[in-house]
């Protein structure tokens, strides 16, 4: 075995034949998980023609340390999304691809939706796209699982009996391979994979328990004993993938093919085997969790197409290839500490309120973009259209064209930038969501510093304007708007924050459940309490444009916050009026007792008169006023209107405007993220 841990193999010199014969550039499809980028690191040994595509380029974790493969190999790509596979056929043009992208092995991967966009879909996307340029072997990873309750021996051509909604989209792949080979006579085949094992498996994968347990001098937890595996050692994959794509797609177009060992092991043998190999004491445990629906007690291959047809057959014993995942385990233990950091990644969800910001769109994604590939975190962007009179429709429908991790939210008229936050927080899946207005005076390079506070468990990371470039008479108004607002509110508001923040996850789902319509985000960001904390920086002006915002639209803001968190203009009324009645009782006894005490002289001062009744009406009036706005505010909750209205959402080159349609996308939203 190499003592490299991104090549642990020994090809033999037909087999490295066999790569040098492969027609390139060689692109692999899903080249970050498992399977897959131990395919990218062999290939890349031998070749430098070799492209590694999975749908975020920052999980290719397992391809870090590969000194062959350059950084320009790895990219970003969604097999679901048709534009993005144009995109990457086009600027790659591969002759050979291997397909091993698949979602839905795993019960954490639950998207019924997904399951069949990913698995199959995408097969479709990759196929039609690679029949424009050309190309000279295509072959598509299955699985095992297809045939479901089927499982005990069964010949490739046997019935399909599929027990899951991954088995079914994985057997349905299969038939579209069969008919793109023996109709089309496209060089494509199918491999059914079964249980391949070793170096770089998920960490919470059997074997890989077994041995990082063992090592420990401890057994690992097993289900029902009965239950059974057909084991191969990812090495006799990797051959067998190669000898598909050099030798089945030209000589069996359409082919589909067993990748296995054809040998039953029962968990009860692998543990038993486990005690031996590492030389536990005791005995191991069975059916220490439930056992899952597609867990069947005879579930090995029958692989004699495949030694026919492809001169393929495993060569390594499950003992060896577990000596060899052992001495692998050991070798690459400093590698091996830090994977859990890159496993199920946080996400953070971007949300952008835009109006009239058409120009500023697409420097904000762009500016997006940059910092997560730095950060190394998985994101989404949402923009929301808040009923722009210019082009921001078209510009966001155009990035979520060629990028799947962009959505476009349109309302049905404009709302104001309180309510397309909300609209975007309902749809949001991250962890935290950060908020940004779409015309640039939020810098996305703060995102960084926000996610650092964020992951020292702060839970509300907001941007503090400690300076803004703006006139001289527009600084001095917000920063007294900010203190004022701390001073009228019941509880502590930090000053000069406004809407650009980080929140995590739990507070956006207080937010998003909060029933008042006249909503006031940055208030209730602080009302909500939580751990929070501010991020200095300066507030540049708008690149583009002029600035939607006046004076009186100022003095609007600074009335909405104050009357939707504080009643003290109210007690200031009060304490006012009281003050005046008090004065008058005073003024009444002074005009008493100058009477009393000087009978003959008259008090003068119709001016008194008049500018004490033009003072107290205009302070009726005001008091008035403000009592209006209150009554107005609640009037405003009464009605009950929704907080907005989408008019339509955009995902890829889908654009859906049926109410129905939205609804049940934001139910999958809420549900995944319950989940």
């Amino acid at each position: 075995m190499s003592s490299n841990i991104h090549f642990p193999f020994n090809f033999n010199k037909n087999e490295i034949d066999e790569i040098d014969s492969l027609y390139g550039p060689i692109l692999i499809v899903g080249g970050s998980g498992f399977i897959g980028s131990n395919l990218v690191n062999a290939l890349s040994h031998f070749r430098s023609d070799v492209y590694s595509c999975s749908k975020n380029v920052n999980q290719s974790w397992r391809l870090s340390g590969n000194k062959q493969l350059e950084a320009s190999h790895l990219i970003s790509a969604d097999i679901t999304n048709q534009n993005e596979v144009s995109k990457l056929i086009d600027s790659i043009k591969p002759r050979t691809i291997f397909n091993l992208s698949a979602f839905g092995a795993y019960e954490r991967q639950s998207d019924i939706d997904k399951i069949y966009e990913v698995n199959f879909r995408g097969t479709i996307n990759l196929v039609e796209k690679l029949k424009e340029t050309g190309f000279n072997a295509f072959v598509q990873a299955g699985s095992s699982s297809e045939y479901g309750l089927n499982c005990s021996g069964p010949k490739e051509s046997d019935i399909l009996r599929p027990n899951s909604h991954y088995a079914v989209s994985k057997g349905a792949a299969s038939l579209l391979v069969q008919y793109y080979g023996q109709i089309e006579e496209l060089p494509i085949n199918h491999l059914r994979l079964y249980s391949i094992y070793g170096p770089w498996e998920e960490r919470d994968r059997l074997i890989p328990t077994i041995v990082s347990s063992g090592l420990k001098k401890n057994f690992t937890r097993f289900a029902e004993k009965h239950i059974s595996r057909d084991f191969v050692y990812i090495e006799d994959c990797l051959i067998g993938l190669i000898r598909s794509a050099a030798k089945g797609c030209v000589e069996f177009p359409g082919g589909c093919f067993n990748i296995g060992s054809g040998k039953k092991t029962t968990l009860e043998e692998l543990a038993l085997f486990s005690k031996q190999l590492f030389n536990l004491d005791g005995m191991p445990s069975f059916k220490t969790f439930p056992n899952r629906k597609w867990d069947l007690s005879n579930w090995y291959s029958d692989s004699l197409s495949a030694k026919e047809q492809l001169n393929w057959s495993p060569r390594t014993s499950l003992k060896d290839g577990l000596l060899k995942t052992i001495e692998w385990e050991m070798s690459a233990q400093e590698m091996i500490r830090h994977i859990p950091q890159y496993k199920n990644k946080k996400k953070i969800s971007c949300i952008i309120a835009c109006y009239k910001d058409n120009q500023a769109i697409p420097v904000m994604y762009q500016r997006i973009k940059e910092v997560f590939e730095v950060i190394e975190y998985d994101y989404e962007i949402i923009f929301i259209n808040d009923s722009s009179p210019f082009d921001d429709e078209k510009e966001i429908a155009n990035i979520c064209s060629f990028d799947s991790k962009v959505i476009g939210i349109n309302h049905s008229r404009n709302f104001g930038s309180q309510s397309a936050f909300l609209s975007g927080l309902e749809l949001c899946s991250g962890d935290a969501a950060v908020l940004m207005d779409g015309d640039l005076q939020d810098p996305p390079e703060l995102i960084k510093q926000f996610v650092e506070k964020w992951e020292d468990e702060f839970d509300v990371v907001y941007g503090e304007r400690i300076k803004r470039d703006a006139k001289l008479y527009m600084q001095i108004m917000y920063k007294l708007f900010y203190r004022i607002f701390r001073l009228m509110a019941d509880f502590n508001v930090p000053v000069d924050a406004g809407d650009f923040s980080l929140i995590d996850r739990k507070v956006v789902d207080h937010l998003i459940r909060l029933p008042e319509k006249d909503v006031f985000l940055r208030g209730l960001r602080a009302w909500v309490g939580f751990k929070q904390t501010g991020i200095p920086y300066v507030r540049p002006e708008r690149m583009f444009g002029r600035s939607t915002n006046n004076f009186f639209k100022n003095i609007w803001w600074a009335k909405k916050g104050i009357f939707s968190f504080s009643s003290k203009p109210l007690d200031y009324i009060q304490k006012f009026g009281f003050l005046i009645f008090l004065a008058s009782v005073v003024l009444s006894i002074f005009y008493l007792s100058f009477y009393f005490l000087k009978p003959d002289h008259e008090v003068k001062g119709i001016t008194t008169l008049v500018l004490l009744t033009l003072g107290l009406g205009g302070i009726q009036l005001l008091s008035t006023s403000v009592l209006g706005d209150y009554i107005g505010k609640v009037l405003e909750e009464v009605k009950n209107r929704p907080k907005f209205i989408r008019s339509s959402i955009i995902l890829g080159n889908k654009k859906i405007s049926d109410q129905i349609e939205m609804n049940n996308l934001l139910d999958k939203v809420r549900n995944n993220i319950d989940v």
